[in-house]
């Protein structure tokens, strides 16, 4: 029960950390999305 050398073989690895590298791709990306579907609404209502 208390084994000391009881360690996790792999290193834990953030989800955020690695997703970060892929921020300048998403965040456009999504910018984009959102303000096409903004313009749609507003088109839409009009």
């Amino acid at each position: 029960m208390s084994n000391p050398s009881n360690q996790d073989p792999k290193p834990h690895t953030d989800v955020v950390e690695s997703i970060v590298p892929l921020m300048p791709i998403v965040l456009p990306i999504g910018g984009a999305i959102l303000i096409f579907l903004l313009a749609f609404i507003a088109v839409f209502m009009a």
